[in-house]
């Protein structure tokens, strides 16, 4: 059998059975029954949190980190198709594998701290939705607990063929932003060139935005979050090669509309010298640069993620918390089979809209702090991962090859010396002055 580094065909293909070799069109709709938990994991991370923080990179620093985003794209590539080669091998969740193998404490550590940084980020979620219905003039008394009770609603009643539609209607509509990008006129030419000219400053704010963008780009209940799916889909190893291609589709799709956020943002906020909190600002102050259309898709988008995401955040801390102390987890299950699972989402919807509904003047700090927490956490998630899918007892053939290890630890080694700095930086503000 081939390993990760080499191409791997569907165990379905004739060459590799004997069997006649499947017509395209049955291809395509065995690749349609999986694809799925990649698309959407990868979507759902450009949520409230993630646009603001693109917005802000291109609002504050104009095309300058575009580079960054074709690496993000590659790193993330790699890492959720790890995670999606751990679910269909093992057939067990991350949390699961890691309780398992590393043992309690070290997952009840990994599990703290993601419940702090999920919070934070359904918060985020849900003063997103706030931020972007107040633009059309609807209060947040009214968006917030009608958003609330539906994504509660999608979940606790839905089944899980129902909800990954729903889900992949919402990935679709990111393509909003991709309209709103266009529609800001930017200078293609010095887009590109910014895209493929590396650029980097030892100051604190910089150090702080470029790990934020890893962090909302790369985040740790991403892998989590995408492997649970994987089992509650029940897709197996058979299923890998297709499941991988669902990953590099929804990784690309997202960085894609990543871009397009930071080119809106750059080519008119930016080039006026216009600074911005929070992606309300970046919608609002769209209308008078790019026209109303492109401040209203804006907007539009926002809502999107910023709903899509409240259904998704609180769903995956729900699968983390309960495969790492062995309870009943899934979508397909009901209230009496799954009753912790469904107990933490409602806990985590109802704090998560109730904190927004507090008279609090802003979220912006704590929202970007919830990214660069991600940033932070992930080379743990990394290493954790890496021991797993390295352990050929556990995997067999589908251990990690060595270009994989090569560049994933190289990965890590990256993610470390940032998160470094920005600790650092953080102590001690002058210290790259």
């Amino acid at each position: 059998m081939k390993t990760p580094d080499q191409t791997l065909a569907p165990p379905r293909d004739g060459k590799a059975t004997g069997r006649p070799k499947p017509s395209l069109r049955a291809r395509l709709l065995l690749m349609m029954a999986v694809v799925g938990p990649g698309i959407i994991t990868a979507n759902v991370d450009n949520d409230a949190g993630g646009i603001t923080t693109y917005s802000v990179a291109g609002a504050h620093y104009g095309y300058s980190l575009l580079w960054m985003l074709g690496l993000v794209a590659l790193a993330l590539i790699i890492i959720q198709e790890m995670s999606a080669r751990l679910g269909v091998v093992t057939g067990k969740g991350l949390a699961d594998l890691i309780r398992e193998r590393m043992g309690i404490r070290a997952t009840l550590a990994i599990v703290g701290v993601l419940l702090i940084a999920n919070l934070a980020n359904t918060v985020s979620e849900f003063a997103g939705v706030a931020a972007s219905m107040e633009i059309f003039g609807i209060s947040k008394f009214i968006s917030v607990p009608v958003v609330a009770v539906g994504v509660w609603l999608l979940i606790v009643k839905g089944s899980y063929k129902f909800v990954e539609r729903i889900f992949l209607v919402a990935s679709a509509l990111y393509l909003t932003y991709g309209v709103s990008g266009v529609m800001a006129n930017p200078p293609w030419m010095e887009v590109l060139q910014a895209s493929v000219t590396p650029t980097f400053h030892f100051d604190s704010n910089y150090i702080i935005i470029v790990v934020t963008i890893i962090g909302t780009t790369i985040a740790p209940w991403m892998q989590f979050y995408q492997q649970a799916s994987i089992v509650d889909k029940g897709l197996r190893v058979e299923d890998y090669a297709y499941e991988r291609l669902d990953v590099i589709i929804g990784s690309v799709f997202a960085v894609v509309i990543a871009a397009f956020i930071t080119i809106a943002c750059a080519a008119t906020l930016f080039k006026h010298g216009l600074r911005i909190e929070t992606a309300k600002d970046a919608a609002l102050g769209l209308g008078p640069l790019a026209g109303s259309n492109a401040a209203a898709l804006f907007a539009l988008g926002l809502l999107n993620a910023s709903v899509f995401s409240a259904a998704i955040l609180p769903l995956s801390t729900a699968y983390v918390v309960c495969e790492a102390l062995g309870w009943e987890a899934g979508v397909n299950r009901n209230l009496k089979e799954a009753p912790v699972f469904f107990g933490v989402y409602t806990a985590l919807i109802v704090l998560g809209a109730g904190i927004i509904l507090l008279p609090i003047k802003s979220l912006i700090q704590a929202m970007l702090a919830s990214q660069t927490l991600n940033g932070v956490l992930l080379p743990v998630i990394l290493i954790a991962m890496l021991v797993l899918i390295n352990d050929r007892e556990l995997m067999g053939d589908y251990v990690n090859g060595r270009v994989f290890n090569i560049i994933s630890w190289a990965m890590v080694v990256v993610l470390i010396g940032l998160t470094a700095l920005l600790v650092i930086t953080s102590v001690f503000p002058n210290f790259l002055t």
